[in-house]
């Protein structure tokens, strides 16, 4: 079976999982929700243990080395060929991995989301639409503020902090320069919709392609 695995990055809060939803609901009704699988990045964060007792406040969680992406690109060759696997379920809370994992099925499509996906050449190989999601920082900020409040359990000041010393700084050497490994960059996101119908489009006529290839 033919598959497609296509990357969506940008910056904290830029609304990639917003867009990733557009897009599944833009597709036409062939390739149902039940055929695509959307991976984070941010699952394979390192569980705290592996930093030698460190805090969560010391820790750059922003940089490339904070996640196992080797564990991902391992992840991705195995559903390409067609072979299932276990993906970790982290906590964000306690910055630790859980015991149980989310067991993954190959699909026809793979969504890889994720801040760093570019940075790594191994990834990006396997991938074959690359999407960068571009949003203005004010507004990438104030999503991941409300985000961090609610759903992880942060305070505003930790927030801020870490904004400040490894977010804002990782986003300038490692996130916006991975922009250039990007087919398509989609500016304001979600809001995007022409953007979105055109990357509908491409996804469509290369599956149209692939089953054409294999009924021939």
């Amino acid at each position: 079976m033919n598959k497609l695995v296509i990357g969506i990055a940008g910056g904290t809060g830029s609304g990639k999982t917003s867009v990733t939803n557009k897009i599944l609901d833009r597709l036409n009704a062939h390739e149902s929700h039940e055929s695509v699988v959307v991976i984070q990045h941010d699952s394979y964060y390192k569980d705290i243990s592996k930093y030698n007792g460190l805090t969560g406040d010391k820790i750059n969680f922003d940089h490339p080395d904070s996640l196992e992406t080797d564990l991902l690109v391992e992840h991705i060759q195995s559903l390409l060929a067609g072979k299932s696997v276990e993906q970790p379920i982290y906590n964000f809370t306690t910055h630790s991995r859980l015991p149980e994992t989310r067991h993954i099925e190959p699909k026809t499509i793979t969504i890889i989301e994720g801040i760093l996906i570019y940075t790594s050449k191994a990834l990006r190989d396997l991938m074959d639409i690359k999407i960068f999601i571009d949003t203005d920082a004010d507004e990438r900020l104030l999503r991941r503020l409300k985000r961090d409040l609610i759903e992880r359990g942060r305070s505003i000041e930790s927030v801020m902090n870490q904004y400040v010393s490894t977010v804002k700084p990782m986003h300038v050497e490692f996130v916006e320069p991975s922009k250039i490994f990007a087919d398509i960059i989609i500016p304001r996101g979600s809001e995007n919709v022409v953007a979105i119908d055109m990357v509908a489009v491409k996804i469509e006529k290369m599956l149209y392609d692939m089953a054409t290839t294999v009924q021939r």
